[in-house]
């Protein structure tokens, strides 16, 4: 389960760049799904638009289509779940959503984000950088 700040991580080279990197291999190998919600695909986008411009937030974000990388919608449910961990652990909304997935899935949540330090021990995560 990938956060944006993992994708933008391994789009940028950035520390946890080759763990992402190995997670996307395990997956092409059928190893692992690696799921991602709409939302912080959304939010991943509006980071390299801010980084890259249009032009280049479209470039990149054509170039990961072929990743194996599930994206799954913001349904009616997951939207209350998410604002339920919202509001429980003072997470930012988009944040919610990665944590959400992660828990309706029993999903390892890869991330570099430091806010989800605030989920304490009860969630997995696999942390980019210590």
């Amino acid at each position: 389960m990938l956060d944006a700040c993992a994708l933008f991580a391994y789009i940028g080279k950035k520390p946890g760049a080759l763990k992402v990197n190995e997670i996307l291999k395990e997956a092409v190998r059928g190893h692992c799904r690696t799921l991602m919600s709409t939302v912080n695909y959304g939010e991943l986008y509006a980071l390299l638009l801010r980084d890259k411009g249009e032009e280049g937030a479209l470039q990149v974000m054509f170039a990961l289509g072929p990743l194996p990388i599930a994206l799954q919608d913001a349904t009616a449910q997951r939207c209350f779940r998410a604002a339920e961990l919202k509001s429980k652990y003072k997470l930012y909304y988009v944040d919610a959503f990665a944590a959400a997935l992660a828990v309706e899935h029993k999903a390892t949540l890869v991330t570099s984000d430091s806010d989800f330090r605030r989920l304490g021990h009860g969630f997995r995560i696999a942390w980019l950088r210590p």
